[in-house]
């Protein structure tokens, strides 16, 4: 990926910061909660859930195993099309194909479709670097653009905002960035997105260029999809006269009809409705005869690796590429509804983002190391997650590459764990309880002293242990160990024969 939020701290440490504002949660326990109890409702409707469920993990497994030839099917399709299909390996090299794209069109505005790819590689602020400025369109995203934010919640990313910080954003910034807000505009939801649609209707009618990122492409076709329910996607989609659409390589599905389980599925798991209001489809480019047909005359396919392939190699963590971005692991995390979207340092919040931004972008960093962490393992996002992801699996495995190490490295014809920093106490600690475990003699004298000593004992860990130890009390030892106490109670007789 493109590296995280400059200056982000570790997930404990921001977490602690967002814990403390008020506002933020008060505005994110209302939002989530709205969104999961209707997503609840949707999802009850349909008895073949289950089945559905099912279809769409085995689609995205069978893809993933078959990627590379799926891919080919698709730069095939694509280039029948009249579509052209470039290969980025990673954020640099697509923000410099799309920033080429652009210039070489000669303007310097391009209009986007909301697109967690291309927040993912930072293609905003490349393309400002080249003098290209790009106007976000969706209207949370606006409001993100607007305020000099940062989204925090996949599918709703101003959720931390607040109907009167939007009206305040809208009154300050918009003079700035095209349309001014109306006069005397009140924070009514009405106006506020009437107030977005007369400042975007200028940039949708001007643009010549539209950027989109794609929730699906369809591999026998070369078809991408979007999805969304303000309209926004169309306009971008249909009146610039050059699209260029940067999709990480894992969105492929093989057919339409593998297309139609994630159109009932994404939904309901997103918005909480049966179908989305807008889903558009495009197919290459159009023929440019005046009244036949919408869309760009040329359009360009930037396909994005950027840490997907190792991610791919990891047998347990592959299953994070399933993911369709519908936030309904973000809308039932009891650590995202208390920390936000913020503190995960990444465009990928939440459960989701806790396992895929550390696999995309390595662990050598103190935020990503400490994304696995970033979770209690009660296991409501793989019971709300329409792809089957084993989240808590993937933060388990990904917790233990951490502490025994970074990624694998190639030393000659061995591939071996770069040392892991920050862990060497936890791991020492491991090697003991190892040790004392598997001689009883040792355990039993261990414990005996432990009891005689529990006046002693502090109520948190010293040194790296605060780390566990800060937020929870050591639990207290018991008088005497269990083993002593059958013994005088019951004579170390077995009574449950």
């Amino acid at each position: 990926m493109n590296g995280t939020y400059l200056g982000m701290p570790a997930f404990p440490e921001a977490a602690r910061e967002a814990v403390g504002n008020t506002t933020l949660r008060g505005n994110l326990r209302h939002a989530t909660h709205t969104i999961r109890d209707k997503r609840a409702r949707a999802v009850a409707e349909l008895d073949d859930w289950a089945e559905l469920r099912e279809a769409g993990k085995r689609i995205k497994d069978h893809t993933l195993r078959h990627l590379d030839r799926y891919l080919v099917q698709v730069e095939e399709a694509v280039t029948a099309a009249g579509g052209t299909v470039h290969w980025a390996a990673d954020a640099d090299e697509a923000n410099e194909i799309v920033a080429r794209l652009v210039e070489e069109t000669g303007e310097s505005e391009v209009v986007k479709v909301k697109s967690m790819a291309t927040q993912e590689i930072g293609l905003n602020e490349a393309l400002e670097a080249r003098g290209i400025h790009a106007y976000e369109t969706d209207l949370a995203e606006l409001i993100v653009q607007l305020g000099k934010d940062r989204p925090s919640h996949i599918l709703v990313p101003a959720i931390h905002r607040n109907r009167g910080e939007i009206r305040d954003i809208f009154r300050s910034e918009m003079s700035e960035w095209g349309r001014p807000a109306p006069e005397g505009l009140t924070d009514t939801p009405a106006e506020l997105a009437e107030a977005a649609r007369l400042h975007l209707r200028e940039k949708f009618l001007r643009a010549k260029v539209g950027i989109s990122g794609a929730n699906f492409m369809v591999a026998e076709t070369g078809t991408l999809v979007v999805v969304e329910s303000e309209g926004n996607g169309r306009m971008c989609l249909t009146l610039p006269e050059t699209l260029i659409s940067v999709v990480g390589i894992e969105k492929i599905v093989p057919t339409w009809r593998d297309l139609e389980v994630f159109l009932q599925t994404l939904p309901r798991s997103s918005t909480a409705e049966r179908m989305n209001p807008y889903t558009s489809m495009w197919t290459g480019t159009s023929d440019g005869r005046a009244g036949e047909g919408d869309g760009p005359r040329a359009f360009h396919l930037v396909l994005l690796d950027n840490g997907r392939t190792d991610t791919l190699a990891d047998e347990v963590g592959r299953q994070a590429l399933r993911c369709i971005r519908c936030s309904a692991c973000l809308n039932v995390c009891p650590v995202y509804e208390r920390a936000g979207g913020h503190a995960y340092g990444s465009v990928y919040p939440g459960p989701i983002g806790a396992i895929l931004s550390p696999q995309l972008r390595g662990t050598g960093s103190e935020i990503d190391a400490s994304l696995p962490y970033a979770s209690s393992l009660c296991g409501a996002c793989y019971e709300v997650c329409p792809v089957a992801i084993d989240i808590p699996e993937v933060l388990v495995h990904l917790r233990e590459r951490v502490v025994q190490g970074g990624p694998a490295v190639r030393e000659g014809n061995r591939v071996v764990l770069k040392p892991a920093r920050g862990h060497a106490a936890e791991r020492a600690a491991m090697r003991a309880a190892r040790w004392a475990f598997t001689r009883p003699g040792a355990l039993r004298t261990g414990q005996r002293l432990a009891s005689r000593s529990r006046r002693l004992h502090p109520r948190t860990l010293p040194g790296p242990g605060r780390a566990w130890s800060g937020s929870r009390d050591l639990p207290p030892v018991p008088p005497e160990p269990f083993r002593d106490w059958w013994q005088r109670t019951h004579g170390g007789r077995d009574e449950a024969k």
